[in-house]
């Protein structure tokens, strides 16, 4: 189990000294107003102060339409599968100061500690046995353990926007469109170096000599093996031999993780693509600024590696900002600027299940484990829902950070709570330039079960006979309960 220990100051290769602060949970922070809205297009410049330009999008009316209409119903309510309607955040009325709480009783979702370094906004995360890795606008990526600084090493690019772990190899994608690839020195674990670059030299090379190799981008010619923009996000396949890399260039690459090389590179969308993320059975799902959600099939074609269109999944003017897939691939999430989560349940095809409504800003994070979800967004604040069969529900809203929500990283807790539940280590990256660590219990289908009976007597006792029309499954409501 992570101590909660105190913190340590490193001295980096570059000689500056930078003090490590570990917080103690103290009382939650009030969420405050935010900013102002700015164009979804990541390359635009933003009108809110002191937030880089591409980590919050535009608050645009939604106007979400889909390519299979016998799958999503316009005129379905959020309540129908998806229950915030209810929440205070939705309320514009006298219900909107009611303090929804579930019972002592009840598994309790609470704040660890802080991980605070003054060196920069943090941009990615990733989370491995009882290490963390945080990147962040520095040049530094950041290794943790127990709640204290193990290690550390420097990238010679800046803003580190994704890390992912596969076996012995960490890759982190950063803002110069390069990949690059660490590994740990076994004799002593707290050295990281780098062993490459993708692409590697020798495929650079080997591609610049063959005209064919060169695709027009943004009126000049580029290497297709190479990003020409920041990289968003990294994802890895089932059985973690494919890289899948996610760019601002409107593509998607996929990497052969045991020789480094550049299978394909998708012209994915018409702008640049926030997400990617690989499922079971061959499915790839990307999300773009361009307000569309696709899904890509793998095949194997020979020796041939290739990729095929099979569906779009939502057309909307809203930028989709973040993807995510449970473990079993059953459920797709989806979320977007406008601060809405769609999701869709694939069973012998993708069908809309609903929107999960619990943000007031845009949703900048998505993450999946058992049977929860977390979303974290440009509002401070990170949503836990529990999906029951088919029906979710807001579990708690986790508040304490400063700044907008960039990244999520869960982590299987296996020390069990008390009453033998399931709880998960939740780590969240700020642009407060913090990390918080979160402990989150998943209930137990007949706790749930009375978590939501005793939010909606709640809600009748608080709103009387209005509250008769509410369905008797408790479907519509959410609980609030802020963990200090």
């Amino acid at each position: 189990m992570m101590n909660r220990g105190g913190g340590i100051g490193t001295r980096m290769g570059d000689g500056e000294e930078i003090g490590t602060k570990f917080v103690d949970t103290g009382s939650s922070i009030p969420r405050s107003k935010f900013g102002n809205s700015v164009h979804s297009d990541p390359n635009l410049s933003a009108t809110v102060a002191a937030i880089p330009r591409d980590e919050v999008f535009a608050h645009r009316n939604s106007s979400a339409s889909f390519t299979s209409p016998a799958s999503y119903d316009p005129n379905r309510m959020s309540c129908e599968g998806s229950p915030m309607t209810m929440s205070p955040w939705n309320q514009t009325g006298a219900g909107s100061n009611f303090p929804w709480s579930i019972e002592e009783n009840l598994p309790q979702n609470g704040l660890i500690g802080s991980l605070v370094r003054e060196e920069g906004h943090i941009y990615s995360l990733a989370a491995t046995k009882d290490l963390l890795y945080t990147g962040s606008d520095s040049k530094n990526i950041r290794v943790w353990k127990n709640l204290k600084e193990f290690s550390g090493f420097k990238s010679s690019s800046g803003l580190v926007k994704a890390i992912i772990i596969a076996g012995e190899k960490i890759f982190t994608g950063h803002q110069d469109g390069k990949i690059r690839v660490w590994k740990v020195i076994p004799k002593n674990p707290t050295v990281h170096k780098r062993s490459g670059t993708l692409p590697t030299l020798k495929e650079v090379f080997k591609s610049s000599i063959r005209p064919s190799a060169y695709v027009q981008v943004r009126n000049r010619s580029a290497l297709w093996i190479k990003h020409s923009d920041a990289i968003s996000c990294l994802t890895l396949n089932e059985d973690k031999t494919l890289l899948y890399s996610a760019s601002w260039d409107r593509t998607f690459k996929v990497w052969r993780i045991s020789d480094s090389k550049c299978l394909e590179s998708i012209n994915a969308h018409d702008d640049a693509v926030n997400s990617v993320v690989a499922s079971l059975d061959g499915l790839v799902f990307t999300g773009s600024a361009d307000g569309t959600v696709k899904v890509w099939k793998r095949e194997q074609q020979g020796k041939r590696t290739k990729h095929s269109p099979v569906q779009t999944l939502l057309k909307q003017e809203s930028a989709v900002t973040a993807l995510a897939v449970n473990t079993s691939g059953s459920v797709v999430y989806c979320g977007s600027s406008d601060g809405m989560v769609n999701y869709w349940e694939c069973e012998k095809q993708l069908i809309h299940g609903g929107v999960l409504k619990g943000h007031k800003l845009a949703v900048l994070c998505l993450a999946s484990a058992g049977n929860l979800v977390f979303s974290g967004s440009a509002d401070k604040t990170i949503c836990v829902w529990r999906r029951d069969d088919k029906i979710h529900a807001c579990m708690s809203v986790l508040t304490g950070h400063n700044g907008p929500v960039k990244c999520l990283a869960v982590e299987e807790d296996h020390e069990k709570s008390k009453d033998g539940d399931q709880r998960w280590v939740v780590y969240s990256g700020s642009l407060d330039k913090s990390v918080k660590v979160w402990s989150v219990a998943e209930m137990a289908p007949d706790m749930f079960q009375m978590a939501m009976m005793q939010q909606q007597q709640q809600y009748q006792r608080h709103m009387g006979s209005d509250a008769d029309s509410l369905p008797s499954d408790g479907s519509s409501l959410a609980s609030e309960n802020r963990a200090n």
